[in-house]
């Protein structure tokens, strides 16, 4: 009697805790929706989204966030370009080529740089790599799009290479074996059966690794230099809309059209990286599908 009161607990404090966190899901989305709309009265939607010039102080003040939202992209884009294969090529060493002993320093070493706070990387990108950028490429400035999207791509790098060896961790070994045993090589069964095996974890990881930079915050406020413009080069400093609801929130009055904005960006940023995890779960499931793995 006791070990079924105890078991209906259990289940009871587990769903409420499962209930209790979409309750503050649907709790964020309301308050976003709640105090984005707003903003909708005075800006058409498609001004607001396709607009290219954003100045909400201005008198009359200008809501189009065209060039944060490619700034956004473009960062993000940047940072895929630096993390990914880093991220996959490290995770592939460290599971295919890496030494027990190599393994064992490698994994944890990965997974202490994936919980480095952000703001330490931000502090990396602003006092060394933009000072180092700007004297490698004689720039006015430093804090710019190309050290923000390499910023940001460092420090996805652990996130997509930690995802992508436990995936490839996964793969049975007689998959390798059987491959091996038709006559394939190292390579060959490295791409044609490990990472194919893989593909849910390792696009898994890729994906919430664009995340991860398009959802950044403290870094790319940092290191991107603030500008909301749309750039006409790597090298010209960028605002993303992280970075915009970070800086003008606390500047903005309660209740304000800029305030409206502000959440109405945020709800855009919101639903964006929404996408990618649903992408990210249908990509793993077609891949779990493919396997015969699905549940």
């Amino acid at each position: 009697m006791n070990n079924n009161v105890k078991e209906k607990t259990y289940q009871w404090v587990f769903a409420v805790l499962a209930f209790a966190s979409l309750v503050f899901l649907i709790g964020i989305i309301v308050v976003l929706f709640k105090e984005a709309l707003p903003i909708f009265r005075k800006v058409k939607v498609f001004e607001f989204i396709f607009g290219k010039s954003w100045y909400p102080t201005f008198d009359p003040p200008e809501f189009g966030i065209l060039p944060l939202i490619l700034a956004s992209f473009w960062v993000s884009l940047g940072a895929l370009l630096v993390c990914v294969p880093l991220g996959i090529g490290s995770a592939l060493y460290i599971n295919e080529i890496a030494s027990d002993r190599q393994k064992a320093i490698f994994k944890p070493l990965i997974e202490i740089l994936a919980s480095i706070p952000s703001i330490v990387y931000g502090f990396f990108g602003m006092a060394l790599l933009a000072p180092f950028l700007q004297d490698i490429f004689h720039l006015s400035i430093g804090l710019c799009l190309f050290t923000a999207s390499l910023t940001l791509g460092i420090m996805a790098t652990p996130t997509v290479c930690s995802i992508a060896e436990d995936a490839l961790s996964y793969v049975p070994r007689s998959f390798k074996e059987a491959s091996f045993a038709v006559g394939a090589n190292r390579w060959q069964t490295l791409t044609r059966v490990v990472i194919p095996a893989a593909g849910s974890g390792i696009s898994t990881a890729i994906i919430l690794g664009m995340s991860r930079a398009v959802g950044e915050t403290m870094t790319v406020l940092m290191v991107a230099g603030g500008a909301a413009v749309i750039p006409k080069s790597i090298f010209d400093p960028v605002r993303p809309m992280t970075s915009a609801i970070a800086a003008e929130m606390g500047e903005a009055p309660f209740g304000s059209d800029h305030y409206h904005a502000l959440f109405a960006i945020a709800l855009i940023l919101f639903l964006i990286t929404f996408m990618f995890n649903i992408i990210a779960e249908v990509v793993s499931r077609r891949f779990r599908l493919k396997l015969g793995l699905a549940r």
